[in-house]
């Protein structure tokens, strides 16, 4: 089990205003095991003004229900003050998905 997190935080703080990310991609560009190790490093962030976890959402472009800042709210709210479109608690991803490069 991945317990070093820090290559999460530093692929998610290189996410543009704007712009999302997925889980799965995220894990994908750090050869992690599930999505899910990153939906936890994120949850517990410790640092959420640094780490702009609220650029990350499901494959779907779905929101965290249980976004660790304030609740599936405030990240819309965080994304919207971004320029970010939401329809449904869905990110349109075609128009705001920024594809992770390795580090």
């Amino acid at each position: 089990m991945v317990t070093d997190y820090a290559p999460i935080y530093a692929l998610v703080q290189q996410i543009p205003k704007g712009k999302v990310t997925t889980y799965g991609r995220i894990a994908v560009c750090l050869n992690l095991a599930s999505p899910r190790m990153v939906g936890r490093a994120l949850h517990l962030n410790p640092d959420s003004e640094g780490t702009p976890c609220h650029r990350v959402v499901a494959s779907n472009g779905r929101l965290a229900p249980s976004y660790a800042f304030g609740g599936l709210g405030e990240q819309a709210r965080k994304l919207a003050a971004e320029g970010v479109q939401i329809k449904q608690n869905r990110v349109i991803l075609r128009n705001h998905l920024w594809e992770p490069g390795l580090l």
